[in-house]
């Protein structure tokens, strides 16, 4: 396949999937839920964008494990991983930027004290979103020019076991961050599970594609 086809093929993918993304966002917090739209350039953004970039890294990470397990994997797809990823990576900066802009108690009031500090489960959520973040920029490094000849990194960086820490600090990040509000179907907005559950699930499915798929 040529290589116009294959930019074609990245392109779209990213553009569909950040627009599923942030159209999920607007679904279940402007319309079925209670979230005023002047919320949207932000608040709502940060959530559509957040969900584009665990999909995105969770594609990157996951087309070559699956075509190992036998499943039919587009060329152009299998082609496009490094702009999935390095776009990820992006959209985990942004994320991570316009979050630090909102973390506040009368935004994530859940994640506070009466006294301002963080709760435990905030503090973990953090931390492992940090952790998640060192290793996502290490893994982008990988596709750096001046570090293709070092055989030895790219191999650690794209070696299924620190991959597979990759998805865990994630996972933890979103568990430590929303698995409360997992547990109470009754709340969420239209029936509509909540961003960090499906961002969960998507990473979850990539965690065992990598276990069994990667060589």
């Amino acid at each position: 396949m040529s290589t116009e086809a294959n930019k074609n093929a990245a392109a779209s993918l990213i553009a569909g999937i950040i627009m599923l993304a942030i159209a999920y966002a607007v679904l279940r917090y402007h319309v079925a839920g209670p979230v005023p739209w002047k919320d949207f350039p932000f608040y709502i953004l940060n959530k559509g964008f957040s969900l584009a970039a665990f999909v995105l890294l969770a594609c990157n990470f996951g087309f070559g494990p699956l075509r190992n397990l036998g499943v039919p994997v587009p060329e152009s797809w299998l082609a496009a991983r490094k702009a999935l990823g390095m776009t990820g990576f992006l959209l985990v900066l942004i994320h991570a930027l316009m979050s630090f802009l909102l973390f506040k108690p009368a935004v994530y009031g859940s994640f506070f004290e009466a006294d301002g500090t963080l709760t435990l489960t905030a503090g973990l959520s953090m931390l492992a979103g940090v952790l998640a973040f060192v290793v996502l920029w290490a893994y982008n490094l990988s596709f750096q020019t001046f570090l293709r000849e070092d055989r030895a990194f790219i191999a650690f960086i794209t070696s299924r076991r620190f991959l597979l820490v990759a998805f865990l600090f994630g996972g933890a990040h979103l568990l430590f961050m929303g698995y409360a509000g997992w547990m109470r179907p009754a709340g969420w907005h239209g029936g509509l599970p909540p961003i960090s559950l499906v961002a969960f699930l998507f990473f979850a499915t990539g965690y065992v594609v990598n276990l069994f798929g990667r060589e």
